[in-house]
């Protein structure tokens, strides 16, 4: 299938069968659950996974519109999935043939649900460390942050070892004993300003025994800040579908309050859309461009954030309502900030905050004339 036609396909499946209960979704597990299963019907869940092991094996650049869409049209979801499709890529480079044939050939179609934790390799100390075994590796500490719990039978988890390797390796994602007085537990889901529906947890391993059949991969920590660098357009995708979502909301209101200010405002985010768009889309993922890069993904953040707050504006008074699409994309632009951010993304996004051309009205000037 034409890269083309695939996201046409999945703009119309979006549009039809998520966008109605997107609302919905971000509330309630169930119906975040049925709007995965969704996209599982239609086999896009493991669309970066190689055809040999029954995934897509889609382009870079197709894989970034998809993202782009499922963000427009949920956000909840458009997370949820996320960790998913990262599952499926990291399975997928393993040298664990065994763990490749039990996962993958399922995951595209979310017979087989797969979360992911492994964030917090950016911390120092590290949460979460292990010790070599005979058998395999010995866990303590704690995972910060896993989503989908509820929704993932099983989670690929991180530690880092003495040596300053992290050991990558499957968790079940349930509150766990083993028999060697190993325990995997679960909190509660935390209670979260967007997205909640999609139940992130932390769990605490406690002499958790990773068997060698278990694991993943082994690679060195430093490999998370050569990803970083990257891939740091990677969440930049997330924040032009919810900039996007933003202006369909304001494209909505203009239809019921035909104010020549709003369809202004409309007309030059829509410009600025595109343009942001198109560089992102255009640019050279190589680490050499890493600055360039990085200011592009603070344009796509502080866009989606402008973007839904003149959805805000427009709607009015009826915007502060928790069901209004409105709030809910401003809350998705919260998440959208600080998704995958890097102490450089944050300063990035800060900076462009500060810029120049945002600094406050200097209210003496209005007493000139």
């Amino acid at each position: 299938m034409e890269s083309s036609t695939l996201i046409e396909n999945v703009e119309y499946l979006l549009r039809t069968e998520i966008a109605p209960k997107s609302a919905e979704i971000d509330c309630h597990p169930a119906a975040l659950q049925a709007a995965l299963q969704v996209l599982g019907k239609a086999s896009l869940l493991a669309l970066r996974v190689p055809h040999v092991w029954g995934g897509r094996e889609i382009s870079e650049f197709t894989f970034q519109c998809f993202q782009e869409q499922v963000a427009r049209y949920s956000g909840a979801l458009a997370f949820l999935q996320a960790q998913h499709q990262s599952a499926g890529t990291v399975l997928s480079r393993s040298e664990n043939a065994d763990l490749k044939r039990q996962y993958l050939p399922g995951m595209g179609c979310g017979q087989a649900l797969v979360g992911i934790s492994f964030a917090h390799l950016r911390r120092s100390p590290p949460p979460v460390t292990a010790v070599a075994l005979a058998d395999g590796y010995l866990l303590n500490g704690e995972l910060p942050w896993v989503t989908g719990y509820g929704f993932f039978q099983t989670f690929i988890g991180a530690a880092v070892l003495p040596d300053g390797q992290a050991v990558y390796g499957m968790l079940p994602f349930q509150t766990t004993e083993q028999a060697t007085g190993g325990k995997l537990t679960c909190s509660e889901p935390m209670a979260l300003a967007a997205m909640n529906a999609t139940q992130t947890v932390t769990v605490h391993c406690q002499n958790w025994l990773l068997p060698k059949s278990e694991v993943v991969k082994v690679s060195p920590v430093s490999a998370v800040a050569v990803s970083d660098r990257l891939n740091v357009l990677h969440h930049s995708f997330f924040a032009l579908g919810c900039a996007r979502a933003g202006l369909d909301i304001l494209t909505t209101v203009y239809q019921t309050k035909p104010l020549p200010f709003i369809q202004l405002a409309q007309e030059a985010l829509e410009t600025e859309l595109a343009e942001c768009r198109q560089s992102i889309f255009s640019a050279n993922p190589d680490a050499r461009c890493f600055e360039q890069n990085l200011q592009l993904r603070a344009w796509a953040i502080e866009l989606a954030v402008r973007c839904a707050h003149a959805a805000i504006a427009a709607s009015g008074g009826s915007a502060n309502g928790m069901n209004h699409p409105a709030q809910r994309v401003y809350r998705e632009a919260l998440v959208y900030t600080v998704s995958g951010q890097t102490t450089a993304v944050m300063e990035a996004t800060l900076t462009r905050i500060q810029a120049p051309g945002r600094k406050a009205f200097n209210i003496r000037n209005s007493y000139k004339s």
